[in-house]
């Protein structure tokens, strides 16, 4: 499953890697680091997020220098963030520089590369699962939550059913479970 984080692929060498900044940046001179840690990615899944990673500006002829750090590290760190809920500057030493990384994540999630990735992976989930690529039905679902007090009162509401003042998260799948789309409203919704 595409999902699921596979065990680090300790055959990955110093050098090896192909991303943008690696084959035409300033990252070529520098030695990858030795996969550790259980979400870093695999051959396979670099396989199957490389081409989706949009290219930069100066590749494209828009000006910049280029990028010095390497794309498959970047998501590294990111996934390690993700998996363990640290904080981006509590980032183990042998990742980039928190900062680059966190700067990267801010560039790509405004560009929306982590919508892309996901409905990628969803459909070729499904696929293996001998399911059409796009879903025909979903399965909702809906959970009200007391709010803290830094929540702004226009983004609460009451559910008087469950006496909750709060907000409500609202959850679409599909009938394997793959997510399809959360919503954030006011509890009253």
């Amino acid at each position: 499953m595409l999902y699921a984080p596979a065990a680090a692929d300790t055959s990955r060498r110093a050098g090896a890697c192909d991303c943008l900044a690696h084959r035409y940046g300033n990252a070529a001179d520098r030695a990858m680091r030795t996969p550790v840690y259980p979400t870093d990615l695999t051959d396979a899944q670099w396989a199957v997020i490389a081409p989706l990673i949009p290219a930069p500006a100066w590749i494209r002829g828009r000006g910049g220098r280029p990028e010095g750090y390497c794309h498959r590290e970047m998501i590294d760190a990111m996934l390690y963030v993700d998996d363990n809920g640290t904080k981006w500057r509590a980032l183990p030493a042998d990742f980039p520089d928190w900062s680059a990384a966190y700067r990267f994540f801010r560039r790509w999630r405004d560009q929306g590369l982590a919508t892309v990735l996901h409905d990628r992976l969803r459909r070729e989930c499904r696929i293996a699962a001998g399911r059409e690529s796009e879903p025909s039905a979903a399965v909702i679902d809906s959970q009200s939550l007391r709010a803290a007090e830094t929540v702004a009162a226009a983004d609460r509401g009451y559910d008087g059913g469950k006496r909750v003042n709060g907000t409500k998260r609202h959850i679409a799948v599909d009938v394997l479970g793959l997510l399809l789309t959360v919503l954030v409203t006011g509890a009253g919704v």
